[in-house]
């Protein structure tokens, strides 16, 4: 089987079989799956251009050019899960540990309240630690701080009765990136877990009521253009709220080290696909292609990015938290506001609601 996106390697002239096929996708917002493959397997460097200006008309159409700024707390980098590619799964015996206490999270917070945020993502490994009390502390903390503010969470597989519980007390929005579509694929990265039970989880969530997240990597080791059709599939059926799309990044200490990591081209490739077949979608541009590629965000928002995500973990635990290595740490929300306008696209402090849950924010 071939790797995936094999020709993105090559500069060739536009092909004008997949300039049809991408305006018919910014018609259709769906294709044939042979159609999919057909650009999965052939498309190059020269047709990028056109995809790039189809994917920034459709979430013009939605979002005109704002780029909607979540503070990101990662307030814990224990995990109970092996998954392979992670560099804080629990066979990890290299990395150092930590927990930030509530006084931590409450004053990274308030760091991002004061710059103007609005949207607050609490990320954390699968750490039995936080119970469903304790997260729910947490929650109603950081609601009392701003009652109007979004409180997002990303911190695994539950069950339907904790999240209800964390739904109740205040959480609007939940992050679970399915990371891999395909049966086989997403068997061999995660020891102990079952697609089935990760697909149990983003149904529940959605129906409670979340604003929900989904999303995958890009570049994982034996992954093919089928299995990469198979991920556009479910979130064209799923219809997530949100979707994550990283390229994968080998970490020395998994079981996956040696091989090659995704390339930040595969990556916009992917963007600009689940924004054509997503127009209402928010998607990130996100610190894993940055970490590649040092414009990867500005180009990310080329392909259909919307979402940025500074960091406001405390300096001392920001290295602890090694998904990968190498990750960009560093922000300065003027900085971020510059390089946002220089490429005609503005910071949006608001809530940034997925467009059909505005209606209940008016």
């Amino acid at each position: 089987m071939c790797t995936i996106l094999p020709n993105l390697n090559k500069k060739n002239k536009p092909n004008p079989l997949i300039e049809a096929l991408i305006k018919k996708l910014y018609i259709q917002s769906n294709l044939e799956d042979n159609e999919m493959l057909y650009i999965l397997d052939n498309i190059t460097q020269g047709d990028l251009d056109i995809m790039s200006h189809y994917a920034t008309l459709m979430r013009f159409k939605y979002y005109d050019k704002s780029i909607y700024l979540r503070g990101l707390v990662e307030f814990s980098n224990y995990c109970k899960q092996g998954c392979l590619y992670c560099g804080i799964s629990r066979h990890n015996a290299n990395i150092d540990r930590y927990r930030l206490r509530m006084d931590e999270i409450l004053k990274s917070v308030k760091r991002g309240l004061a710059l103007g945020i609005q949207t607050f993502v609490l990320q954390s490994g699968e750490d039995p630690y936080y119970t469903d009390d304790k997260l729910v502390e947490i929650v109603k903390n950081i609601k009392s701080l701003n009652p109007q503010c979004a409180v997002t969470l990303s911190v695994g597989e539950l069950s339907n009765e904790s999240y209800h519980k964390l739904y109740e007390a205040g959480v609007e929005r939940y992050l679970l990136r399915h990371e891999a579509a395909s049966p086989s694929l997403y068997q061999s990265l995660h020891q102990g877990m079952t697609l089935v039970n990760r697909m149990r989880c983003l149904e529940e969530v959605k129906a409670i009521g979340y604003q929900v997240g989904a999303g995958f990597m890009v570049g994982l080791p034996h992954q093919t253009n089928d299995d990469l059709l198979k991920d556009l599939k479910f979130v064209k059926n799923f219809s997530p709220h949100m979707c994550g799309i990283g390229p994968f990044i080998c970490h020395p200490n998994t079981p996956l080290k040696g091989n090659k990591s995704g390339t930040a081209l595969q990556t916009l490739v992917m963007l600009g696909l689940t924004r054509l077949l997503l127009p209402k979608v928010l998607l990130p541009a996100t610190t894993a292609l940055e970490t590649l590629d040092p414009l990867g965000k500005e180009r990310a928002f080329k392909f259909g990015a919307n979402v940025l995500m500074p960091n406001l973990t405390p300096v001392i635990y920001k290295n602890k938290y090694e998904l990968y290595q190498n990750k960009v740490l560093k922000y300065n929300l003027e900085e971020i506001q510059n390089n946002i306008n220089k490429i005609g696209y503005i910071v949006d402090m608001s809530r940034g609601d997925h467009i059909d849950f505005r209606k209940e924010i008016l």
